[in-house]
């Protein structure tokens, strides 16, 4: 069981005194040292880590040894080489090892220091390629917090309230099939929600041909881990190319190697015209990384820039990452999709056991869980989510939440088979402790 005791409670009345509100879990923990798959706090507790800290350590708690010195090792040499402004060897080197694991045909890219970043970059990239002024989003999306990236998401009203008005974007509704916003069922809609993409915003609200990118998340993240039909986006790019829009494919979250592929696009059959990355592209470090289609050409001097995008820490971080998963990528892809299938196929033996759990949705070790106060409502069980989170924190084990009502299960890619099972007996019995029923329906 967890302690806590004063040390943490004086740090978080002090955070509280210093700095502005943000999302920070109801939970008391204190972060302090970690590595592999447990992370300890400022008392000693030990906490397995099922969060990846925001699917930023897919290598484990603090990055590898390898990704650590190679930090050390920079910061002894240059940390900072203003890259938009001066050359620097190490950032062309982490880009072309980078290059090697997208689809052919990509070869110009832009480093910030973030995913917002990533997709600021792209939205003005998309705007000065085709030459036109509109975006299209989804509902449900969340492509960051700055303002453009902001005006793509349409998440959760807390999140733009106050902050337009917003450049031009049209969202639309995703496929999100358990709570379809149009009442249909798949597969027997055939794809409804693309169809009024057609008939009603971009025959009502703007012509596609002055929408300069369609914006997607391949499995939507801070949303509820959503994931659509294995078609679905095949039938956006469709649309795209009807119009002549790009597609612009946020793998902030779902990226490398997440669901067992480097980008998670891939597991859908289709392409985009421009990819942005962040998160577990830094190794633990701030990097995001927005990688454009050769073809689409470049962009005038002057016209993007940013002082720490290109950081020789953040890169160096970065490029011991990316060594490690060109090194490993065929036995990372084996243990992902063999670890998701065993985290999945618990899961969906609860879903059958426990009237709490309504949908259980991934691919790989990206798999979200949706909480419902019962499978014929479906109404979202919010405060019994949050029980959920709080018995897991107090048993040592760290999870975020993910949309109104659901739960992120994204433990490290490398996380063991014994720790693995490990977490997901704690989520069991969390979650048996706060179904309805408190014990399996089965043997009620």
């Amino acid at each position: 069981m967890v302690r806590i005791g004063a040390r943490t409670r004086r740090v978080i009345a002090r955070d509280k005194k210093v700095f502005l509100t943000t999302t920070r879990e109801p939970y008391m923990f204190v972060a302090d040292h970690g590595d592999g798959d447990f992370v300890y706090d400022l008392e000693g507790n030990r906490f397995l880590d099922f969060s990846s800290f925001i699917s930023v350590y897919n290598l484990g708690v603090n990055g590898t040894p390898a990704i650590r010195k190679a930090v050390v090792d920079q910061a002894g040499k240059l940390m900072h080489s203003a890259f938009t402004d001066y050359y620097a060897e190490l950032p062309v080197e982490f880009a072309e090892n980078l290059l090697k694991l997208m689809p052919q045909g990509f070869g110009k890219m832009f480093l910030s220091n973030s995913g917002t970043e990533a997709n600021e970059a792209a939205i003005k990239f998309s705007k000065l390629f085709t030459g036109r002024q509109y975006l299209m989003a989804f509902y449900n999306a969340f492509h960051g917090r700055s303002s453009g990236s902001l005006a793509l998401t349409a998440s959760k009203t807390v999140q733009r309230e106050h902050f337009g008005p917003f450049s031009d974007t049209v969202h639309v509704p995703y496929a999100y099939c358990y709570r379809c916003p149009l009442k249909q069922t798949y597969p027997d809609c055939g794809f409804a929600c693309v169809d009024y993409i057609r008939k009603y915003p971009l025959s009502k609200e703007v012509s596609g041909k002055e929408v300069a990118a369609f914006v997607l998340e391949p499995i939507q993240g801070e949303g509820g881990y959503v994931v659509p039909p294995m078609d679905y986006f095949k039938e956006i790019k469709r649309l795209a190319d009807d119009y002549g829009m790009l597609l612009i494919d946020d793998e902030v979250q779902a990226g490398y190697m997440r669901t067992g592929k480097f980008l998670a696009l891939d597991n859908f059959g289709i392409k985009a015209d421009i990819y942005t990355m962040a998160k577990a592209v830094g190794g633990g470090l701030p990097l995001g990384v927005t990688i454009a289609k050769r073809a689409l050409g470049d962009i005038p001097s002057g016209s993007h820039a940013t002082t720490f995008g290109g950081n020789l820490m953040s890169v160096a971080a970065a490029n011991a990452s990316i060594k490690y998963i060109l090194d490993n990528r065929q036995k990372l892809e084996r243990e992902v999709v063999h670890k998701g299938a065993i985290m999945t196929k618990r899961l969906m033996q609860m879903k059958e056991d426990y009237e709490i759990i309504g949908d259980v949705r991934g691919i790989g070790m990206m798999i979200g869980v949706e909480l419902v106060k019962d499978k014929k409502s479906k109404g979202p069980a919010i405060a019994e989510r949050e029980e959920i989170l709080n018995r897991l924190f107090n048993k040592g084990m760290l999870v975020l939440p993910a949309g109104e009502s659901s739960i992120r299960l994204i433990p490290p890619l490398t996380i063991s088979y014994e720790n693995l099972e490990k977490g997901m007996s704690m989520f069991e019995d969390a979650v048996a402790s706060v179904s309805k029923s408190g014990a399996r329906r089965s043997g009620a």
